[in-house]
């Protein structure tokens, strides 16, 4: 398939009301409001392909960016092309899940992650964060950097209050992820939630609430799954 013939065919999936509900939700335009099943209807016919993942990211349109990232081939991707991919990320499913996801899946996520998190637009720190979130919860312990994934405990209970509004979500979203995935620093993350306490995030009218992340941790633990790695991040 060619990026026309995709274009052509996210277009006829598209759907006013779903496209209400992602503007709403803070995806850009353009956009036509495609459904995600049917994004994995293309994606299906495709599975992976390196190229034609960059080239349908590039047309900004961000249907075709998300299933970009469905289709990407996390391996092959390099430092260079998840830069280029998270200086477009505007579109908050973009910034907050197919980066991250395929960022996660490359060899580049701890990397990144860290890099992204100092960047002062709030999309690239959003995607930092989503990154280093996704990362904890596929990769087993042994290959992570422990003590650089506790140390940024302190760092948002230091700047969490004052970080923008997605960033905080994100952090909160790490607290959650680092406290559910790695055994080690189940309890580090509960004291810092603890300390942090209920995050504040502007949810622009919608349904979405901000989880509490030591609730949320201590109801992974009642169910008896604390650290099981997520088998993949894309969805």
């Amino acid at each position: 398939m060619t990026v026309n013939d995709i274009m052509s065919e996210l277009k006829t999936y598209g759907n006013e009301q779903i496209k209400k509900i992602l503007l709403k939700h803070g995806v850009q335009e353009p956009l036509y409001g495609v459904k995600v099943e049917d994004l994995k209807k293309i994606q299906k016919k495709i599975k992976k392909d390196y190229s034609l993942a960059k080239e349908l990211y590039m047309t900004g349109n961000a249907d075709a960016m998300y299933l970009a990232g469905l289709i990407a081939d996390d391996d092959n991707m390099t430092a260079e092309d998840l830069d280029e991919w998270v200086s477009r990320a505007t579109s908050a499913n973009i910034s907050e899940y197919t980066v991250p996801w395929v960022a996660g899946g490359s060899r580049y996520g701890m990397q990144l992650g860290m890099k992204w998190i100092d960047a002062p637009e709030e999309y690239i720190a959003t995607a930092g964060w989503a990154t280093l979130s996704g990362l904890v919860s596929v990769t087993p312990d042994e290959q992570l950097d422990l003590t650089t994934l506790q140390q940024l405990l302190t760092r948002i209970e230091q700047l969490i209050a004052t970080s923008p509004n997605r960033v905080r979500y994100q952090m909160n979203n790490y607290m959650i992820c680092l406290g559910a995935y790695v055994n080690s620093l189940t309890d580090d993350a509960l004291a810092t939630a603890a300390k942090v306490g209920k995050v504040s995030v502007e949810m622009n009218g919608t349904a979405c609430k901000v989880p509490d992340a030591g609730e949320y941790i201590a109801k992974i633990a009642a169910k008896g799954t604390l650290g099981k790695k997520k088998k993949m991040l894309k969805c």
